[in-house]
């Protein structure tokens, strides 16, 4: 990351069986990039650093559905998210 830059993160939502694809629910810069990452770790969801895919993601609006060129990228994200939080319930 360019230290000339402020940190941006996004958050983006995904309910299956409900949702066509995920959808991007926040994002920020600065101040609010750091509020939105300790929200996610306060509610002990996992968080996924990738500065390239957040500068594409930050381009689009809230609430929008990401774009079918991003469908498998985001998946596997998800994919590794969820895996994640299967192992954590196993203890």
């Amino acid at each position: 990351m360019n230290f000339s830059q402020k940190k941006k993160a996004v958050a983006l939502k995904y309910i299956p069986n409900q949702d066509q694809a995920p959808h991007l629910i926040g994002k920020g810069e600065g101040y609010l990039a750091e509020k939105i990452i300790e929200e996610a770790k306060n509610h002990q969801v996992l968080i996924h650093e990738d500065d390239a895919l957040v500068q594409i993601l930050y381009q689009l609006e809230l609430n929008s559905e990401i774009p079918s060129e991003l469908y498998s990228v985001i998946a596997e994200i998800f994919a590794l998210v969820y895996q994640a939080e299967k192992m954590a319930k196993r203890g």
